[in-house]
């Protein structure tokens, strides 16, 4: 195969798996692109491969390594060193090769995961988050700044993914019910629908929410949409204030019924984690 036909044939590899990466579930920042975005050990399932993709226009390394954070009850996430109670870390469980990769420019490398877990290792729900770094190739930085003839200072910035990494061992349960739900004008112009969601079990959620309209004409409106809501364990519960939309001249917030539901949906099956329907008479 000569050169030329070789060139193409990886620009069309790469092409290729940016769109896969488009249409599944990734996640991307700056010229860093990851697939999937959330890695869950469950089923006696020990190997997992991550795609990552570089999409910028220079050469870079990035480097991978385990975090460890703690949320709290309104959904931030808080770096820490030690678990809490209940929380227990993943990266102890979970092998990496490699853990750093160089990529030219469009070029993408897969990266794998296996768990390990030794004799009489306690059950439960483990969590790491892996951490994307990207190192800028200096010589290329170095390059474009002695060609620019102006008089400035370049800053090349650092970016950085994070990714959870759960590991699952023994038969765990979930249960997330939600209450304390309100309708709140506080902020202005825009309604909040404020609500409480309270997890027991020994396993986290991750899903999407959705919050419905439903009006005199009987039509199911969507004015809220939120993907990628997780609650962790050992958290017990988050307290969610989600904006709604007022564009929709169907929607009157004085009159009839808002629905929000929580669920997953992985492949043909679709969890409802629950489903509440809120009256605005």
């Amino acid at each position: 195969m000569d050169f030329i036909k070789y060139k193409k044939m990886k620009s069309l590899i790469f092409l290729f798996l940016i769109s896969t990466f488009m249409l599944a579930e990734s996640f991307s920042q700056s010229d860093l692109l990851i697939n999937p975005y959330r890695v869950v050990f469950e089923d006696g399932k020990s190997i997992e491969e991550i795609s990552v993709a570089n999409t910028g226009q220079d050469t870079a390394r990035y480097v991978m390594s385990f975090v460890q954070y703690k949320m709290n009850e309104y959904g931030t996430l808080q770096q820490i060193t030690e678990p809490e109670e209940g929380q227990y870390f993943a990266d102890r469980l979970v092998r990496m090769f490699p853990r750093s990769v160089l990529l030219p420019p469009r070029e993408a490398q897969t990266v794998r995961l296996q768990v390990r877990a030794p004799s009489g290792t306690q059950e439960g729900e483990y969590r790491s988050h892996l951490y994307f770094r990207s190192v800028r190739d200096q010589r290329q930085s170095e390059e474009r700044t002695s060609a620019d003839t102006t008089l400035g200072i370049r800053l090349t910035p650092i970016y950085g993914i994070t990714i959870p990494v759960i590991v699952r061992l023994g038969d765990l349960e979930l249960n997330v019910e939600v209450d304390s739900v309100g309708l709140d004008w506080s902020e202005g112009e825009v309604p909040h629908l404020r609500f409480k969601a309270t997890r027991s079990g020994n396993k986290s959620s991750f899903g999407n929410i959705e919050i419905t309209y439903t009006g005199e004409q009987n039509e199911e409106i969507r004015v809220a949409n939120l993907r990628g809501i997780a609650l962790y364990t050992p958290n017990n519960k988050r307290y969610f204030s989600i904006p709604l939309t007022t564009d929709d001249p169907r929607v009157n917030y004085n009159t009839g019924k808002l629905k929000v539901r929580y669920y997953t949906s992985g492949g043909r099956t679709t969890e409802e984690f629950f489903s509440y329907t809120y009256s605005l008479d």
